[in-house]
């Protein structure tokens, strides 16, 4: 029997993938800094030799995207560890753009050490989560009413954390995807301003996107405490978008699982009835 090993298993989408697997049998031990019945600190190594014991399988993500060496060497340390422990599979979530990103990128690092490992490996990269409008970063905008965001009129092909889920769940019990780096995005591509129409109708409210300068995006991050290499680093993405260089919509998620990608519409629908946005 797989035991499997999911790291941020409390954040979107592992508590999704840890959800998945139960319901489907498997054995899952889910980790996170913040929760868990096992300490656990991707910045301390002490903490993962009770995390993967008895481990075949694991999901890997890194939660700091500051560039710095300390940070880009968590992951491929902990890559190390896990194959050593007998670690036999590696699912990790990395980025779009990553594959084209030079050596500084956070996530580049990552990337080159699960492919290195010895072992079966599947890299996820996704475009912004349809869940960041709901659960985290821009849930306060849709709340307040206004999106302040550096992404002009430019159009990204926001994908759905269950889509995510559902093949990172796949990827860790089906050899079929060993080998595979899949670009997940959803089925069409549509600027902040549309989605925010699009959860204004649902919602009953008047939400607007509201485009910002990049300079002024970045200081605002930096005053709510975000660090200001990761500040500018988030904006670079908004930048891209506003520039038509977001991700272009890909097929990964009907070439992992069989299935067209869920629309933003249905994500926007489901949210809105189970009163995430009240």
């Amino acid at each position: 029997m797989t035991n499997l090993l999911i790291l941020g298993g409390n954040g979107k989408t592992g508590r999704r993938i840890v959800r998945r697997l139960r319901s489907a049998g498997h054995p899952v031990r889910a980790v996170a800094r913040t929760t868990g019945h096992l300490p656990f600190d991707l910045g301390d190594p002490t903490t993962w030799a009770p995390a993967l014991d008895g481990v075949t399988a694991a999901y890997l993500l890194e939660p700091d995207l500051r560039g710095s060496g300390d940070h880009r060497a968590r992951i491929p340390r902990f890559v190390a560890q896990a194959v050593a422990s007998g670690v036999r599979r590696l699912v990790l979530l990395s980025a779009y753009g990553v594959g084209e990103a030079g050596d500084s990128h956070p996530l580049k690092a990552a990337e080159q050490a699960v492919r290195g490992s010895g072992v079966d490996w599947t890299i996820l990269r996704p475009d912004w989560f349809a869940q960041n409008f709901s659960e985290s970063f821009w849930r306060q905008g849709v709340l307040s009413g206004e999106l302040f965001l550096p992404a002009g009129d430019g159009r990204t092909p926001f994908v759905d954390a269950e889509d995510i889920a559902e093949v990172a769940a796949a990827a860790l019990t089906d050899d079929r995807h060993s080998g595979q780096t899949y670009q997940l995005t959803g089925p069409r591509a549509i600027s902040f301003g549309e989605a925010a129409d699009l959860i204004g109708k649902a919602t009953g409210r008047t939400i607007r996107h509201v485009d910002v300068e990049p300079e002024v995006f970045v200081e605002r991050q930096v005053s709510h405490g975000v660090p200001a290499e990761v500040a500018r680093l988030l904006t670079g993405l908004f930048v891209a978008i506003r520039d038509g260089r977001g991700s272009p919509v890909s097929d990964g998620v009907e070439l992992a699982l069989g299935r067209p990608a869920r629309p933003f519409e249905d994500y926007v629908a489901e949210t809105a009835a189970a009163g995430h946005w009240d």
